[in-house]
Order: C-alpha cells, then sequence, then structure tokens
C-alpha cells in the first residue's frame, strides 16, 4: 500500500509538471484549458475569456431571507415591499424593468424585457403590440412567466401564471396617459415585422406627428395590454456560497393541506414553502 501512494504521489508530481510545461500547454490549449502559474483557467469565451471564473458576491449567512422576514404571508404584499425597497434604491434605474418569457403552443420559448405598468391582487399588467411574437405566443399559449431581477439588492421575483387580455377601456386609458413621443411611436411601429432600414421608422415618426401636432392620437386596434394571473410566485435572495434564499408562494393544489413543515399556510388562499437552491 505504500508503495502504490508514492507511485501515486510520483505520478501526480509528474503530471502536474507535465501540465505546466510549454509542450503541455500546447496540448491543452485546443480543450479550452490555459494554464496559469498556479491553477487552470477555463477559457470559455471566443476572446479568451475566462467567463466561467466571472463571480458576484452576494449576502452572506447572517444576512438570509428567512421566513420570519416576510412582511405578508401572501405574495403581492411581499412583492410590494421588495418593489419599494428596489425603487427607492440609486442604483436600479427601472425597477419596474421585468424579463416576459412565453412558448408557442408546442413549447418552443422566447423572452424579452418589458415594462410592468400596473399590479395588485388581480395579477401583473403590461403594455405591447397585439401583432408581436410576444402576443402572438400569448394568444395560441396563454400562460407566461416574468422576472424581475435587482441586482444592487441580490434579489429577484419570478412570477408564473395565466394570461389575459386587458379590456380595450383600459388600455385606451392607459395609453392618452402615456407621452406624445410615446404614442406615435406605438402607432409607427409594426412590432417584430421586418422593415427595410431605420428610415422607415423616422419618416413615418415625422408624418405621424405632424398629422396629430394639435389632436388626440388614436390608440391602434393592434396596441394594448395583458394580465398576468400568479399562480406561482417565488422569493429568491442570493448568497455568496451559493445556499441562496427561495421562498416560493403557490396555490394548493385540490386536496392539499398545509402540514407547518413542509407546506405552510398563508393568507388570500396561498401557501408557501422553500425550495433547496
Amino acid at each position: 500500500m505504500i508503495l502504490l501512494g508514492i507511485v501515486r504521489f510520483r505520478v501526480c508530481v509528474h503530471s502536474t509538471k507535465f501540465i505546466s510545461s510549454q509542450f503541455g500547454r500546447q496540448l491543452l490549449q485546443p480543450l479550452g484549458i490555459k494554464m496559469s502559474d498556479h491553477n487552470p483557467t477555463i477559457v470559455s469565451s471566443p476572446d479568451g475569456m475566462d467567463v466561467a471564473a466571472m463571480r458576484k458576491k452576494y449576502k452572506t449567512g447572517h444576512e438570509a431571507f428567512v421566513e420570519d422576514h416576510l412582511v405578508a404571508k401572501e405574495p403581492i404584499e411581499q412583492f410590494t415591499d421588495w418593489f419599494k425597497t428596489a425603487r427607492q434604491l440609486n442604483g436600479i434605474e427601472e425597477a419596474n424593468a421585468m424579463t416576459l418569457a412565453t412558448a408557442t403552443k408546442d413549447g418552443r420559448p422566447s423572452a424579452r424585457w418589458v415594462l410592468l405598468k400596473g399590479y395588485g391582487k388581480e395579477g401583473f399588467k403590461f403594455y405591447t403590440n397585439y401583432e408581436s411574437r410576444k402576443s402572438k405566443e400569448l394568444l395560441e399559449n396563454p400562460f407566461a412567466c416574468l422576472v424581475f431581477y435587482w441586482a444592487a439588492l441580490s434579489r429577484s421575483v419570478r412570477i408564473e401564471g395565466r394570461v389575459e387580455k386587458l379590456s380595450e377601456e383600459e388600455s385606451t386609458k392607459y395609453f392618452h396617459s402615456r407621452p406624445f413621443d410615446s404614442q406615435i411611436g406605438a402607432c409607427v411601429s409594426h412590432q417584430s415585422t421586418v422593415i427595410e432600414s431605420r428610415d422607415v421608422l423616422t419618416t413615418r415618426d415625422a408624418e405621424l406627428k405632424e398629422q396629430y401636432k394639435d389632436k388626440t392620437v388614436p390608440k391602434p386596434d393592434y396596441w394594448g395590454g395583458f394580465i398576468v394571473i400568479p399562480e406561482v410566485v417565488e422569493f429568491w435572495q442570493g448568497q455568496s456560497n451559493r445556499l441562496h434564499d427561495r421562498i416560493v408562494f403557490r396555490r394548493p393544489k385540490d386536496g392539499e393541506t398545509a402540514d407547518g413543515k413542509l407546506l405552510h399556510q398563508g393568507d388570500d388562499g396561498w401557501v408557501y414553502t422553500r425550495l433547496s437552491p
């Protein structure tokens, strides 16, 4: 056994010397491994950047997000608390920016950034062009996921749910609350369609601004709002050791009861639980 251990030790030593040699480095380079004087570096991008080693320190263990820190036993009030903190932080310019993920009826996903324009117990609202890719996917597969990420707070909120169109009345009211340039922009752009150049947009923009400079801009029929009715809401807080905090609110399944250990009873028909990161 002692002899075998010595042999293994010598093999390791010689292997390390070989890898560190110029010849060894040349052999490993096509595999994406670059040797430094101390540790191997994974070259994980075309320009040689070590993307794999990019890490951000989040919070420490004593800043953990535990169940006792919940301001409410239902997700909307808890979201309000986190959203308010994000809005008041100077390092976050658009706290209402969120990723909207949709999918076609055969399960092909897509995602993009949109802005939250209202929320409450009924759901989370945003506005868009009904002829865009996201709208077409929502109309054929009316389910979506929203993700807020506030890096300065090491916090994220994920919302899953069914999607419905907002009423024409509500969409029109919001449309006319927008700045004049934004109203014109909605009329100019037939979102997600192919155009020859940016000149197509700027020319039409100038024409419509002149046409409606002293008039009310009519809301296009193809423009309006959606609401995501939440079924699952996850609150995530990052930890530097990657033991992130995840507290999830959801609607209970038929016949399901909270046991107070793995599943806790919340308010307004919600239950909540903690997930392993």
